[in-house]
């Protein structure tokens, strides 16, 4: 079983892009914090590659940008390249996004759409806002 399941904040906008076929691309760095914090008592963050396709892009395209606090599940995949310049062989891991989801309200981190997740784009699904009433749900 390949899932990844991760919290964090982007590192930077993403970076979008089509193929020629117009099938959007977005790539993102997501910083997430280690549960613990180093020998001289601070936390650290490791940089995680991510990539998303398609409805997945679009989403990131719309929504996200530098700082916002996202979970994402996907997958690990692995691939190499030969770098032009030195002729050496680079090898990569990212984290292929299949999921997005707002991990904070809107009022945290300042952008312009923390009721939505990735689902909103056209998977048929609605996400339920944050601050709702829990009155009257069957999961009280």
């Amino acid at each position: 079983m390949n899932k990844v399941v991760l919290m964090g904040r982007l590192t930077r906008d993403p970076d979008i892009r089509y193929t020629n076929d117009g099938i959007c691309i977005a790539r993102y760095s997501l910083a997430v914090d280690r549960r613990k914090a180093n020998q001289q008592g601070q936390r650290e963050a490791d940089f995680i590659g991510c990539v998303a396709f398609g409805k997945n892009a679009e989403f990131a395209k719309t929504y996200l940008n530098k700082g916002t606090k996202i979970a994402i599940v996907g997958r690990i995949q692995t691939g190499s390249y030969t770098n032009s310049d030195t002729g050496a062989k680079v090898y990569t891991t990212d984290v292929v996004v299949e999921e997005h989801e707002f991990a904070e309200a809107k009022s945290s981190n300042n952008t312009n759409a923390s009721n939505y997740t990735s689902a909103d784009v056209g998977d048929g699904f609605m996400s339920i806002p944050d601050g709702i009433e829990d009155e009257g749900l069957p999961f009280n």
